[in-house]
């Protein structure tokens, strides 16, 4: 049984999946210093996330069936610390969050701590709007701004939202059965601050100080313009029914999202319109005050919630500036054009090897040695006795296969 174990339960667009790329690439050096990060591929604990909630995700879902088990039993079976990390766990609800923490040792003996990563809501709301275009919604921006911010709450939009943001509903549900003392939360430093001061947070809460971990990034989250997110918006509605989930994500999502608007930083940013900045501050105000009347432990400073000023200069992605548009357009274009081109090498290449396997085949066939084997199977299939002699055979040659 693990004496100890770190659950970070989100939330999302607050360094996560930067957090999880160090820990995934330092196993090695993690498990040399007794602290368990049990993955066997970079998506393990969102798998076992899904899993432990039942949340479709694009027919991931199916890939997902009993992994929380399964990294749970690794978890107990460590005699050290474990780190389990996931963002999605943010949306938990207080049974699944019960049962995550039965599972992994709570009450028999295993010290559990919570993480909870937090960042400013004006950050936030324009990060969660792209995110949602990203996976396939032509939501507009304004459009989901009314949304979440419906009392009400009762939209898809409005739900998920609020069950990964709000932090005192998810310090509720993950932290109801632990002692203040064991539930940290790591606030994501203002924008323009240190570069690694979010990493410097984060390896305090982790215990993680001291080790000389590998910091730099293979994977990242990176986030669009305004241009570039209306266009993706503007893709989404166009595409969406002919355009199958399992193409969408290697298309849309990672080539032309990740790997190519994403380059376009001069663009204007996304950012949360000036009228709706004194509502954020008004919620995040009283999630300070119940937080420190909670006793938690934060690490880091509970004000860098309350985030920046507005900005001066709003582009709205709901109204773009179309040349900007059309710019992110010939980018986007362009990468389709190339990522095609590739793909007609790469068919041209397997066709002329498919050929060549073709014609070896054929030759071999030709060969009189292998009419002779042909013709020998054919008469010793044709007897009880000349079947059992094949069959000894092809098990002394270690095959199974019906082949002579």
């Amino acid at each position: 049984m693990s004496k100890r174990v770190l659950l970070h339960v989100g939330t999302p667009k607050t360094g996560t999946s930067y957090l999880q790329d160090v820990l995934y690439r330092n196993r090695r050096l993690l498990a040399s210093a007794d602290i368990l990060y049990a993955a066997d591929r970079f998506d393990a604990h969102f798998l076992a996330a899904l899993d432990l909630m039942k949340l479709p995700w694009g027919g991931l879902e199916t890939e997902a069936v009993g992994a929380w088990d399964s990294l749970a039993a690794k978890v107990r079976d460590h005699h050290g610390t474990a780190v389990i990390s996931h963002e999605i766990l943010a949306t938990a609800s207080r049974s699944q969050a019960g049962r995550a923490l039965e599972s992994l040792g709570h009450g028999s003996g295993t010290e559990i701590h919570v993480v909870v990563s937090a960042r400013d809501l004006v950050r936030q709301i324009p990060a969660e709007w792209q995110e949602n275009v990203k996976h396939r919604q032509a939501l507009t921006y304004g459009a989901f701004l009314d949304q979440i911010q419906d009392p009400e709450r009762k939209s898809r939009i409005a739900t998920w939202f609020w069950g990964v943001q709000e932090l005192p509903d998810i310090l509720n549900r993950w932290g109801h059965d632990l002692p203040p003392g064991h539930i940290h939360i790591v606030t994501v430093p203002p924008a323009g601050g240190p570069r690694q001061l979010l990493w410097k947070r984060f390896s305090v809460a982790f215990g993680l100080d001291g080790l000389d971990l590998d910091l730099e990034a293979e994977r990242a989250n990176p986030s669009l313009g305004a241009p570039e997110t209306a266009l993706l918006r503007r893709i989404n509605r166009a595409a969406n029914r002919e355009l199958a989930p399992a193409d969408y994500r290697p298309l849309v999502r990672e080539l032309l999202a990740h790997q190519t608007l994403s380059r376009r930083s001069r663009s204007p940013r996304l950012a949360l319109p000036p009228d709706v900045h004194p509502w954020t501050q008004q919620v995040t105000g009283s999630w300070i005050a119940e937080i420190e009347q909670r006793g938690y432990d934060v690490v880091g400073d509970l004000h860098d919630l309350l985030g920046q000023p507005p900005v001066e200069k709003y582009a709205d992605p709901d109204h773009p500036v179309e040349r900007q548009v059309s710019a992110a357009a010939v980018d986007a274009i362009k990468a389709l054009l190339l990522e095609s081109a590739r793909l007609r090498q790469s068919e041209d290449r397997l066709r002329h090897e498919l050929h060549e396997t073709q014609v070896a085949l054929e030759r071999s066939y030709l060969r009189p040695t292998y009419r002779w084997r042909e013709k020998a199977v054919r008469r010793l299939t044709a007897s009880g006795a000349g079947r059992g002699l094949l069959k000894a055979y092809r098990r002394a040659r270690g095959r199974s296969s019906r082949p002579a």
